[in-house]
């Protein structure tokens, strides 16, 4: 391994993370980048577990969607396990020594064409947990020199994921800010209300109707206002 040319672009890699301008983009950059920084990766993605339900994100390859489903499916798994119980990595250097381990998923990844497989906790938000996986179609494919790649990918890919979500929840409150004033300013000049009063229509309706209060002010913009109010 030659760590001063990963470092170099490692170090690309991180500042090209940093302004992509979207959550999506940024996860779709972490897993193409670990086909070029990671010797032996061949397919990557992002499992992601969020009130029991699992979803994949950003895979490289048909296989990565594969090895997932089949893991969700089995409720067993070495990406599975480690998105669901926290587990800060894990390397399997051959599928066909982890029967034991994983009798049901095992055998059925090396159908699927697994060899071997990497695996890092990439975030924890609330309940919400993700891992980075890498595979490879060869076993033994990843070296310990592999792992600390991987990891060290790993962390950038963490920091770059928690800006992109903080950006996209900021741009999402401001967006629903002002579609909440133009509700209340509607409601305001129809009704005749103050401003309090107008924003009491509004979380009124919100609670007695079970709906979000972004979602009522969409309602009011686009039907100029409510049939209580």
């Amino acid at each position: 391994m030659d760590w001063q040319d990963f470092a170099v672009r490692l170090a690309s890699t991180a500042r090209e993370l940093l302004a992509e301008d979207s959550v999506d983009g940024t996860l779709n950059k972490v897993t193409h980048s670990a086909l070029h920084l990671i010797e032996g990766c061949t397919a990557a993605g992002i499992l992601l577990l969020s009130g029991g339900t699992a979803k994949t994100l950003a895979p490289t390859e048909q296989l990565v969607n594969d090895s997932d489903a089949l893991q969700a499916r089995l409720g067993e798994g070495p990406c599975y396990d480690a998105a669901r119980t926290g587990h800060p990595v894990f390397r399997i250097k051959d599928l066909t020594e982890e029967r034991v381990r994983w009798p049901a998923y095992a055998p059925q990844a090396k159908a699927l064409g697994v060899g071997s497989m990497m695996g890092f906790l990439l975030y924890t938000e609330d309940e919400d947990l993700g891992a980075l996986n890498l595979y490879s179609t060869e076993p033994g494919a990843f070296t310990e020199d592999s792992q600390t790649a991987g990891w060290t990918l790993a962390a950038h890919a963490a920091v770059a994921f928690s800006s992109a979500r903080e950006h996209a929840q900021l741009e999402k409150a401001v967006a629903s800010r002002h579609i909440i004033g133009e509700a209340m300013g509607i409601l305001m000049a129809a009704h005749r209300l103050s401003e309090p009063e107008a924003f009491d229509v509004l979380r009124r309706y919100s609670q007695e109707n079970n709906i979000k209060l972004r979602e009522v002010a969409h309602l009011v913009c686009e039907r100029g206002g409510l049939r209580e109010a």
